[in-house]
């Protein structure tokens, strides 16, 4: 089980990173990096709130997403 935390402000060191598969009218997050944590954000509000994962909840979840898409059990 995988865990997350809401935060109202991110660390100025955060370099931000939108897919590239997403358009600039897409609903779209950004994915952040800095020590310690993985932030995620809204692209379109991104002065509000984040989910904040620590780095192995971050690939525990990217994990469960990709076994959902390959069909295999989570």
């Amino acid at each position: 089980m995988w865990r997350a935390r809401w935060k109202g402000n991110v660390s100025p060191t955060v370099r931000w990173r939108k897919s590239s598969y997403s358009g600039e009218e897409s609903n779209c997050v950004e994915v952040g990096r800095a020590p310690g944590v993985v932030s995620v954000r809204d692209s379109k509000a991104p002065r509000s709130a984040t989910l904040a994962f620590t780095p192995r909840h971050w690939s525990t979840f990217l994990g469960s997403l990709t076994r959902s898409e390959t069909g295999r059990p989570a």
